[in-house]
């Protein structure tokens, strides 16, 4: 590659570091720019002296954020790097509409190599060529002027001090339309490329360290079982299917415009909730809090990812607890308890690169529930929806509602065709847990056992509403279809009369709003898990048993 005359003239590092921050502004922040710029008429003078502002903001802030990472040997090796996650950074930004702060971060960091392997695709490898790649080979070809070290620094110091002064004076001059835009649209901040990113790494980071250094903090030391328990003469087997990305939209049940789970629709006594809420709008988010005492109302992230979960204290108290999973794992929540992975099992015919349709989740459960001691929960992790690949997660079969989007870049695909694929997904998890019903109540007449099956799942989903797409978006800004899910119960004959239930005071509750919050005390309640850490009032079961 050889450089036009005036770049083989030798340049300042912070020449370097000004020219990489403008064409951040030009290339890795069109969302960010399209939203802070939307209604404003490019007629308007004040419509480009708050567009001016803003962009020499967001080049005097990466300015600032290079000039104070980027220094001698290691300056271009952070300098090639950054510009690669900063070329990533905006695919993602710009093909899904998400917002990459600590929770979303974490959530990717966490991800398997199989669903990373879904995201990898034409567009986001053309985004890190053009935008990452091959301006890195071009920063790498500019030759550097040397100088002795205390002056590089006085030279360094004082365009940090200009950058730092520039910000400052944007900030002023547009002070009120800025203030009144961070403070309405606190997402934006979660779009400037690739600041977010470095800032987002180091709050994780800063977390992880911070949980490593303690251990995890047990629960519920009180937990014991209580008289219903130990009075069994039938033991009970609970299985909590956990699923993932299904929103309450798109669920038949809750009265979607067409039928998506008409299995479940036909099995008698299942009782539906339709105005449930999740934690987060992520799994890594969701999963843990869902497990967790303290939920939504009184979310605390360090608190939640530093203790133990219901699982430990039901544990504790003698149910036997396996952890199936199908997913990316269990994000803390089993940590030290039997767990089994379904890739790693491989099921036959249900397994194919590194990923295992949900079915492979009752693959051996009868086992698995006939062997457990006592009281046991068995807690199904699914697949679900994951997206942007809806349609790998069901098999032909199932494929009812066409044309359906085939594509891993949901931008290849229209609206319909998007909802045709997510619903057929909804379809499969239908069957599945309709199957796994069949499943228990066979388990219930012939084992004389009691059966009960719940199921929740974590978050929801952008299907291109408003142009956004999948999901994580921070809780407050988060469309109502990330963060309204399905969640059904369903319970034997025998555990019913076991439990003095009525399933009729416990449909009236259905219609009422819950929320991931009740899944703790709820489970606690159905156990018979005695602890002070249960709340009767968080118990969707408590209200609805006969005296």
């Amino acid at each position: 590659m050889r450089l036009p005359p005036s770049w083989r003239r030798s340049w300042s590092s912070e020449g370097l570091l000004l020219a990489v921050s403008v064409f951040w502004l030009l290339s890795a922040n069109d969302t960010f720019l399209h939203r802070a710029l939307e209604g404003r008429l490019p007629t308007q003078p004040e419509s480009w002296l708050f567009g001016s502002t803003l962009a020499l903001a967001q080049v005097a802030l990466h300015f600032l954020l290079l000039g104070l990472l980027c220094h001698g040997r290691a300056l271009r090796p952070l300098l090639a790097l950054l510009m690669l996650v900063a070329a990533g950074g905006a695919h993602f930004i710009d093909a899904f509409g998400v917002c990459l702060d600590a929770s979303m971060l974490r959530n990717a960091l966490r991800t398997d190599p199989a669903e990373a392997g879904e995201l990898i695709g034409p567009a986001l490898l053309a985004s890190l060529l053009f935008k990452g790649a091959l301006p890195a080979a071009l920063m790498w070809r500019v030759p550097l002027r040397r100088l002795p070290f205390w002056r590089a620094l006085g030279r360094r110091a004082l365009w940090l001090l200009g950058a730092l002064l520039l910000l400052l004076a944007a900030i002023l001059i547009e002070f009120r339309p800025l203030s009144s835009m961070m403070r309405n649209h606190r997402d934006l901040r979660y779009l400037v490329t690739p600041a977010n990113l470095v800032w987002s790494t180091g709050s994780v980071l800063a977390a992880d360290l911070r949980g490593a250094a303690r251990p995890r903090q047990p629960i519920g030391l009180d937990a014991r079982p209580g008289p219903a328990m130990a009075a069994r003469t039938r033991p009970l087997r609970v299985v909590l299917v956990v699923g993932e990305t299904a929103r309450a939209a798109n669920w038949g049940l809750n009265g979607h415009a067409r039928q998506t789970t008409p299995e479940l629709a036909a099995v008698p006594g299942l009782i539906n909730f339709p105005q449930t809420s999740s934690c987060g709008t992520n799994t890594e988010v969701s999963v843990p809090c869902m497990f967790a005492p303290v939920g939504r109302r009184d979310y605390d992230e360090d608190r939640i990812r530093g203790s133990e979960s219901l699982l430990h204290v039901l544990a504790r108290a003698g149910v036997d607890v396996l952890w199936r999973d199908n997913q990316s794992g269990c994000k803390g929540v089993c940590e030290g308890l039997p767990s089994e992975e379904m890739v790693r099992l491989d099921p036959p015919g249900l397994c194919a690169e590194g990923r295992c349709l949900d079915e492979a989740l009752l693959v051996g459960l009868d086992e698995r529930l006939a062997s457990a001691r006592g009281s046991g929960l068995i807690v199904l992790h699914m697949l679900g929806n994951h997206g942007p690949s809806y349609f790998r997660r069901y098999p032909e079969r199932f494929a009812r509602f066409q044309p359906a989007c085939q594509s891993d870049d949901l931008r290849q695909c229209d609206s319909a065709a998007i909802a045709n694929a997510y619903d057929n997904a909804l379809l499969y998890t239908d069957h599945v847990l309709a199957t796994l019903i069949a499943r228990l109540q066979a388990q219930a007449q012939s084992s004389q056992v009691d059966t009960a099956m719940i199921y929740l799942s974590d978050h929801g989903e952008s299907l291109g509403e408003s142009n956004l797409f999948l999901h994580g978006l921070p809780w407050a800004i988060a469309p109502e279809v990330q963060k309204r899910v399905p969640m059904v119960m369903w319970f034997s004959d025998g555990l019913a009369r076991q439990e003095r239930l009525d399933l009729d005071c416990l449909r009236r509750r259905a219609a009422q709003p819950a929320a991931h919050d009740h899944l703790f005390h709820t489970l606690l309640g159905l156990l018979d898990v005695r602890t002070a850490l249960h709340e009767p009032a968080l118990d969707l079961l408590a209200g609805c048993r006969r005296s």
